[in-house]
C-alpha cells in the first residue's frame, strides 16, 4: 500500500491533498480487541480539523473547469476501476488490518475487501453506462423536458465500526462516481482501513481535495459535519440515537440526509423448512451464521430466532450443540471461526444482555461467560 497509519502515526487527517496531525495535536490509540493492547495511533480531530477538510472539499467541488464534478464520466469511472485493482493488489494486507482493527476473522476481512473492490467496479460501470439525459413528455410540442443527474456537492460520510471499509466504500464509490467531493469520518474505534483507502485513492490519481478524512469522535467531528453550512449531504450509518441527532443538525441548513440505522431482525423457521434432514441442517446453519458471523456484530444479524413449536426443542438443542463447537480466538489466527467483540464497551453491553435474560427466566444453553483469555476453541 501507499503510506498508511503505521508509517505516519498521528497523521491520519487528510485534507486538501495533505496528511495532517490534529490541529490540537491530540491523538488516540487504536486497541486490538483480541488482547486490549494498543497497536496504532491516529489523530484525534475536532471541529477545527473538520472545518479545514470541508473547506478543501468545497474548493475541489466549486473550482474551475478542472474541478471534479466537471471531470468526464469516463475518467471518473476509470479512476474507480483503478482503485478496485489496487484493492485487489493489497487484499491480504487490508484484510489483515481489518481483522486486527475490528476483531473479525481474517477470512471475513478478506471477503470484505473483495466486496469493496466489487463496489468500486459496480459504481464505475453504473455511471459509465448512464444515459446523458432522459426525455420526458411535457404534453406540448413547445416544451422540451429532459431529466439529468447532477452531483449534490460536498458529502459528509459517517461510517460505523463493524464493517469499516465496506461501509465506507458504499458511500465513497457512488459519491465519487457521481462527481461529488467528500469528507469521511470513520468510527473512532476502527478507522485504519478507511485511512488506507484514502491513500489508495491518492495513488489512483484522485485530485487533491476531492477525498478528505477526519479521524475523531462523533460528538465533535460527526456533529460538525452534520451542521456545517458548506456540506450538502450527510450519509450516516449507525445507531438510532446518533442518527436522530444527525438529522436534527442537518435540518437547520436543509441538507439531504441518508440514514441507515440499527434494527432487530427476526430469523423465522417454519416446520416445513425442516421436513428433511438437509432442510433441517440448512436452517440450523443459516441461524448459526445469522447470529455469529463477525461475532454477531452485523446490522442485519439474526438477532431474534423464531421457531415453529413442533420443531423448537430439536432446533434449539442442535443450535446450542453447534454453537459450543465454534472455535473462538484472535481473528488473525488460523482456524478461528469467531473473533472477539470489538471493544470493552461492546463486551460489557453484551454481558448485560445475558444477565438481563437470565434474570427474566431464560435458560442458558451455551456460552454465557467470557472464554479463557488464552483458549482457542
Amino acid at each position: 500500500m501507499a503510506e498508511n497509519t503505521e508509517q505516519q502515526p498521528g497523521k491520519t487527517i487528510h485534507a486538501g491533498g495533505e496528511w495532517l496531525e490534529a490541529v490540537s495535536g491530540a491523538t488516540r490509540e487504536i486497541i486490538d480487541p483480541a488482547d486490549a493492547l494498543p497497536f496504532a495511533v491516529v489523530a484525534e480531530g475536532d471541529e477545527k480539523d473538520t472545518d479545514i477538510a470541508v473547506a478543501a472539499a468545497r474548493a475541489a467541488f466549486d473550482g474551475g473547469q478542472g474541478a471534479w464534478p466537471r471531470t468526464p464520466v469516463t475518467e471518473r469511472a476509470a479512476l474507480l476501476r483503478r482503485v478496485a485493482d489496487l484493492l485487489v493488489r493489497d487484499r491480504e494486507e487490508l484484510g489483515l488490518l481489518e481483522s486486527r482493527d475490528a476483531g473479525k476473522t481474517v477470512e471475513e476481512g478478506r471477503v470484505d475487501i473483495d466486496c469493496v473492490a466489487d463496489a468500486f467496479r459496480y459504481f464505475a460501470d453504473l455511471v459509465a453506462g448512464e444515459a446523458p439525459g432522459r426525455v420526458v413528455d411535457a404534453g406540448t410540442p413547445d416544451v422540451h423536458s429532459v431529466v439529468v443527474h447532477e452531483p449534490v456537492g460536498v458529502c459528509a460520510l459517517i461510517t460505523p465500526w463493524n464493517y469499516p471499509l465496506l461501509q465506507a466504500s458504499w458511500k465513497i464509490a457512488p459519491a465519487l462516481a457521481a462527481g461529488n467531493t467528500f469528507v469521511v469520518k470513520p468510527s473512532e474505534i476502527t478507522p485504519l482501513t478507511t485511512v488506507a483507502l484514502i491513500d489508495l485513492l491518492v495513488e489512483a490519481g484522485l485530485p487533491a481535495g476531492v477525498a478528505n478524512i477526519v479521524t475523531g469522535p462523533g460528538h465533535s467531528v460527526g456533529a460538525r459535519l452534520a451542521e456545517h453550512p458548506d456540506v450538502d449531504l450527510v450519509s450516516f450509518t449507525g445507531g438510532l440515537i446518533s442518527g436522530t441527532k444527525v438529522a436534527q443538525a442537518a435540518a437547520v441548513t436543509v441538507k439531504k440526509v441518508a440514514l441507515e440505522l440499527g434494527g432487530k431482525n427476526p430469523n423465522v423457521v417454519f416446520a416445513d423448512a425442516c421436513a428433511t434432514e438437509e432442510g433441517f441442517d440448512t436452517a440450523v446453519d443459516q441461524a448459526l451464521n445469522a447470529a455469529f458471523i463477525h461475532s454477531g456484530q452485523v446490522c442485519s444479524a439474526g438477532a431474534r430466532l423464531i421457531v415453529e413449536e413442533t420443531v423448537r426443542e430439536r432446533f434449539v438443542a442442535e443450535l446450542a450443540r453447534r454453537a459450543e463447537k465454534i472455535r473462538l480466538g484472535r481473528g488473525t489466527e488460523d482456524g478461528v471461526e469467531c473473533g472477539p467483540l470489538v471493544s470493552e464497551q461492546q463486551r460489557v453491553k453484551t454481558e448485560s444482555y445475558v444477565a438481563a435474560a437470565l434474570a427474566e427466566g431464560a435458560v442458558l444453553r451455551s456460552g454465557g461467560k467470557r472464554p479463557e483469555p488464552t483458549a482457542t476453541r
